[in-house]
């Protein structure tokens, strides 16, 4: 079901605070955009926002940023931020060009719901595919963290494969983790509707 447009699209984007305008040049610098320096999480794709929306309330002791292409779903997850959450900015980025954006700052990447990309000349569009761990390679701190959600079973054991082959310690695995694992997490909007409908999410956390 394709997404209406906003009416007021533009305006929304051009007026939030939350919208870093020009995110390339916090690269190396990102703690400036918050009011205090600690632990930075991103969530790439991050869809109409109740995941990472909800991790910022919840964990105040961490900053979060939000990466979105579209700007139809930007809209609908800026006008959601409370105007006093202080931890959580937005980017509108393609995540194909992550390392534009930062360099070793990064604790953990969260992907949820990413697209799986499911024919093989789409391999290097997926979000776990070798080039994209590259990539978070130069984006992440010393400590490198990645969770991952996914209804797409295929394109978990896709994951599974290049994580580990990438040289990422795999833990808390499932093929239906909500009913199999007890963790502290956010639920984004499409795992809202898995849920209600009965569909198992596969889950993985990945250290390295």
């Amino acid at each position: 079901m394709r997404l209406r447009n906003l009416k007021n699209t533009k305006t929304i984007l051009e007026e939030s605070c939350f919208l870093v305008k020009n995110p390339e040049d916090y690269k190396g610098n990102t703690d400036a955009l918050f009011s205090k320096k600690q632990p930075l999480h991103i969530e790439i794709g991050m869809g109409k926002g109740d995941f990472i929306i909800q991790m910022a309330k919840k964990h105040p002791d961490i900053n979060y940023i939000g990466i979105e292409k579209f700007d139809k779903v930007l809209a609908r997850a800026l006008i959601k931020i409370p105007s006093s959450l202080s931890n959580l900015k937005i980017y509108r980025y393609d995540a194909v060009n992550i390392s534009s954006l930062f360099e070793h700052e990064v604790e953990r990447i969260y992907l949820n719901f990413s697209d799986p990309w499911p024919k093989k000349r789409q391999e290097k569009r997926r979000l776990t595919s070798e080039n994209f761990l590259k990539e978070y390679d130069f984006v992440f701190q010393k400590t490198k963290e990645i969770e991952l959600k996914t209804d797409n079973v295929a394109f978990f054991l896709y994951s599974l494969e290049t994580l580990s082959g990438h040289g990422y310690r795999l833990s808390k695995i499932s093929l239906d983790y909500h009913k199999d694992l007890t963790i502290d997490t956010a639920v984004s909007e499409y795992e809202k509707k898995f849920l209600q409908k009965q569909v198992p999410i596969c889950h993985v956390s990945a250290q390295k």
